[in-house]
């Protein structure tokens, strides 16, 4: 795994009215602050990436559908230099996953549905000099990756 990466498996509580799943506590080992929260959603087939962050931390959970989220370490003096992650996350698989900063990250709808995908970065956005810093998802000459499904 890169490092720096951090993962959490979230427990689902079902009963007979629902179900309850707990993403970050204030006293998870993992928690570093608190930016904002939103909702991305993304299409089938659809890619969403890549980018990275000089400033936050990205806590990424999918709480509908399923995505593939992949993670590319590009840093300077990382021990995990060139290596890539990939999660699967989603209903089948509910699992939080903290995006260490300067590791790009994306991810591409693999269900037939519309995935949900909530964040927790550790800083808000900034409209006026947003903490973004992005490349083409399939050709930029810095990450080769093959976003396309593997069925083998």
């Amino acid at each position: 795994m890169i490092h720096d990466v951090k993962t959490k498996h979230l427990r689902v509580i079902p009963d007979d009215r629902g179900r309850l799943m707990e993403m970050m506590r204030a006293d998870d080992d993992l928690y570093e602050g608190f930016g904002q929260v939103y909702l991305s959603t993304t299409y089938p087939g659809v890619v969403k990436a890549w980018h990275y962050h000089k400033l936050q931390k990205d806590n990424f959970v999918c709480v509908k559908g399923m995505v593939k989220l992949v993670l590319a370490d590009t840093r300077e003096g990382s021990p995990t230099k060139g290596h890539i992650d990939e999660f699967v996350l989603g209903e089948h698989n509910p699992t939080l996953v903290q995006v260490p900063i300067g590791v790009y990250h994306g991810w591409k709808c693999i269900g037939a549905e519309e995935a949900y995908v909530i964040n927790v970065p550790t800083k808000t956005y900034d409209y006026k000099e947003p903490d973004e810093y992005r490349l083409d998802p399939h050709q930029n000459g810095i990450i080769a990756y093959d976003w396309a499904t593997k069925d083998r």
